[in-house]
């Protein structure tokens, strides 16, 4: 069993179960149902995780941990960071401009800063995160 707090204090309990040089796992979260597949060396590991709202996330984190009595059972800590690769509720359409006919001007760049504008940060619970946080400016 693994326990871990994850980025944005975020309590996570789960379990994997080793396969080759790989572990598959399930987990749970204030955000839900996750299910992943990990590797790691030594106290660092990467892994992938679709949780229940289609999102797919990617991690890294360092840990350790330790045996349980004489089982290859396991209970460990560590701290890590994700980020959402895909999330099917988010739209990659970007707004265009029709093509301008006439020499007049194109609202194409204000559709592109209002899209920049519009653009939403999530952490990997899904979560909106203020853009500040993500330059490390609030």
């Amino acid at each position: 069993m693994i326990f871990g707090i994850a980025g944005c204090a975020s309590p996570y309990a789960g379990v994997s179960v080793p396969v080759g040089p790989v572990s598959i796992g399930v987990g749970a979260s204030n955000a839900g149902v996750s299910l992943g597949v990990g590797a790691g060396a030594g106290p660092v590991g990467v892994g992938v995780g679709v949780n229940q709202k289609g999102q797919v996330s990617g991690s890294a984190g360092v840990g350790a941990s330790t045996r349980i009595g004489g089982s290859n059972a396991r209970v460990g800590a560590g701290i890590g960071s994700s980020t959402v690769l895909y999330d099917p509720t988010q739209s990659t359409i970007t707004p265009s401009a029709p093509p301008s006919q006439h020499n007049t001007p194109t609202m194409e760049p204000m559709l592109k800063q209002n899209a920049e504008n519009d653009k939403q940060w999530r952490d990997a619970t899904g979560r909106v995160v203020p853009a500040c946080k993500v330059q490390g400016q609030c």
